[in-house]
Formats: structure tokens, C-alpha cells, sequence
């Protein structure tokens, strides 16, 4: 979709595209790399970042991780769903922007103040069953239709509409939504349910992270 669109937005709520709100909330600079491999730790060293380590370590592709980064801090952070769909929206040399359901409302404001008449592309990336084949995953839908749900566009996209009105099924019972859906219940049994917790704030934060030269920064609504 990236070369038929002006904007892209990439959602995953569980967990890439909270942490980017989390870590850019917090002034650092995040770099999306596709690979969990050795070349992960030479790029973070050629930009001058951290890598973030498995879940469980500080830093790590986990929300609650990143809540003690220090100021104007650079990391890397390696996923196989978001940063691979982030680094292929940059092939495509669009506006690319990190949503989840913490900045909802503030991505949506943003594009509706920047880009009012745009084409734009909202992504919910996913999940990877253990054979590496597609997950579809709720949250990333929800978490779509929340930002669409409050974009100005005349026209959407019959898929659109569905995320949109799955947003609307979900808004009342949001948290539980999360806990309950497979990614949730998946992340809550390994001992992270505190980052399930993070991920299913709505719309508490006014970051939008978005990506300037290989890193998302903080895009804010200025």
C-alpha cells in the first residue's frame, strides 16, 4: 500500500508500536531493524544505539522496559512485524508514523492537521504463528480502527470500515479486550502482563512518533 499513499501509519499494539510511544515519550530516538541477528548488534553500534535485548531484559521489545530510559536516549529495536513493515514503508519514501491505542486520537490529529486530504494507509501488522506464517491479531485491528474512526477522509476503504467498526465493538471494554486476545493471554502467561496493561491505555498520550532519517522522533501536533 506505501506507494499508493502519502501517509502510513504501522500498528503493533503487542508490542513494537507501544514501545516506540513509550521510548519517543520519553525523548529518545527509536531505530527499526528487521532482523534479530548478530547484524542487529553491528547496526546499533554504526548509529550509535543500544539494542534492545529479549523480553525480560532493560531494554527490551517490552513497554514496561522502557519506562526508565534515560533522556535523548538511541536504541534499536529489532521486530519481526513492525520494524519490518516500518522499514517497507521507508522503501517507499512516505510519511511513516508509529500508531497504537495509547496515541489514537494524537496520530489521527496529526494527520487530519498535516495531511487532510491524503491518501492514507493504516497497517495492523500482525502476528507470527511459530511456523512464521500470518497471525491475524485484534489488537492491531482495533488499535486501526481507532485512528481511522477519527480521521477526516471522505472515502475508506470497505477494510477500513471493518476496523472501524471493531474499534467501535471493543471501546466500552477495551482492557479486556486485550487481556483476553491471543497476543494478550499469550504475553500475560510469560509474565508480562504489566506491558498488556500499557498497551491497552487509550488514547493517553499526545506522542507521535514518526520516522526522520531511519529513526521515529517525535512528530507532536505542532
Amino acid at each position: 500500500m506505501a506507494p499508493l499513499s502519502r501517509v502510513v501509519v504501522i500498528i503493533d499494539v503487542l508490542s513494537f508500536t507501544t514501545s516506540v510511544e513509550v521510548a519517543v515519550s520519553r525523548e529518545a530516538t527509536v531505530f527499526p531493524y528487521r532482523y534479530k541477528d548478530d547484524s542487529a548488534i553491528k547496526f546499533a553500534e554504526s548509529v550509535g544505539a543500544i539494542l534492545a535485548g529479549k523480553r525480560g531484559q532493560t531494554p527490551s521489545l517490552s513497554p514496561e522496559s522502557l519506562l526508565a530510559l534515560p533522556p535523548q536516549a538511541r536504541i534499536v529495536l529489532p521486530s519481526q512485524n513492525g520494524s519490518v513493515c516500518t522499514v517497507a514503508a521507508q522503501e517507499s519514501n512516505v510519511i511513516t508514523i508509529a500508531g497504537c491505542l495509547r496515541n489514537a486520537a494524537a496520530v489521527a490529529d496529526f494527520i487530519n492537521l498535516h495531511y487532510p486530504s491524503e491518501a492514507v494507509s493504516v497497517i495492523a501488522c500482525g502476528e507470527q504463528w511459530g511456523n512464521g506464517s500470518l497471525r491475524p491479531a485484534i489488537e492491531d485491528l482495533i488499535a486501526a480502527g481507532a485512528i481511522i474512526s477519527r480521521l477526516n477522509q471522505s472515502e475508506r476503504s470497505p477494510e477500513a470500515s471493518i476496523a472501524m467498526s471493531a474499534f467501535k465493538h471493543a471501546e466500552h471494554d477495551i482492557q479486556n479486550m486485550m487481556h483476553e486476545c491471543s497476543s494478550g493471554r499469550e504475553l500475560a502467561a510469560k509474565g508480562f502482563e504489566q506491558d498488556v496493561v500499557i498497551a491497552s491505555e487509550l488514547n493517553v498520550s499526545d506522542v507521535v512518533p514518526v520516522i526522520h532519517n531511519g529513526a521515529y522522533k517525535r512528530g507532536g501536533n505542532e
